[in-house]
């Protein structure tokens, strides 16, 4: 049996190549997505799982508790200048009443919600269980 040299060391380089372009994307990747921590939500599990704590599955399925979650869902998606967290934040309507939960990245960004959610909903029927997760 005849080996072609020639053709063992070109895969031998092109393997290399690879496997070093790998390891150096992966010291690029910042440091939080290398080793990040799990997350723990155990406490908002706990909370949520109390009765009086309205949750999405709650939220009502009547036109108008539905036309006042869009609205507000809307107006939050719009401004561009909030983080991903503050798009995904939850918005819950029983009866007019609008609960907001969920994780923000600065006390800018949880007034800026509680704003629009006021704008659609009155001032009176907001009810903020907003978080400040700043980025670590």
């Amino acid at each position: 049996m005849k080996f072609n040299y020639r053709n063992i060391a070109r895969t031998l380089l092109c393997s290399g190549l690879l496997l070093g372009f790998g390891v150096v994307a992966r010291a690029q990747e910042p440091a939080s997505q290398q080793a990040s921590p799990p997350a723990d939500n155990t406490k908002t599990n706990q909370r949520d799982r109390n009765a009086n704590e309205p949750t999405a599955d709650q939220q009502k399925e009547n036109r108008s508790d539905r036309e006042i979650t869009q609205l507000i869902r809307q107006a939050i998606v719009k401004d561009k200048s909030l983080s991903t967290y503050a798009h995904n934040v939850k918005i819950i309507t029983q009866n007019g009443q609008v609960t907001l939960k969920g994780p923000v990245r600065s006390e800018d960004e949880k007034r800026a919600i509680e704003t629009k959610a006021a704008e659609v909903a009155g001032q009176d029927k907001i009810s903020s269980e907003l978080d400040i997760k700043p980025q670590q």
